[in-house]
């Protein structure tokens, strides 16, 4: 008799899953399919939608740019300044010869 009870609880227990798992793979699209038509309310539905997500943006604020280490950073020297002036100052001079100079050997 118990054996009976644990396998009809074991039965029930596989048919009661496998009903919601089928259910699911039903509406699936597979690879290959070609898309389902749209009817015309759904075409309207998804131009309405777009519409309100483009309205929606132009509500959005303009932010500020956040700059989280900003308190950390000294004030004397804006961080695009320090930028502007590495850029701007050479690492090597390069090597030019003048009518001025006389190689070091060369005397009258």
């Amino acid at each position: 008799m118990k054996i009976l009870g644990r396998t009809l609880g074991a039965v029930v227990l596989i048919a009661l899953l496998a009903g919601p798992a089928s259910a699911q793979s039903e509406a699936v699209q597979r690879y290959g399919e070609p898309d389902k038509e749209k009817t015309p309310a759904e075409i309207q539905a998804e131009k309405d939608a777009e519409r309100n997500y483009q309205k929606s943006l132009g509500n959005i604020r303009e932010q500020k740019s956040a700059d989280p280490w900003g308190t950390v950073r000294s004030e004397s020297v804006p961080p695009k300044a320090a930028a502007k002036d590495a850029a701007k100052t050479p690492t090597a001079k390069p090597k030019t010869k003048s009518a001025d100079t006389k190689p070091a050997g060369a005397a009258k």
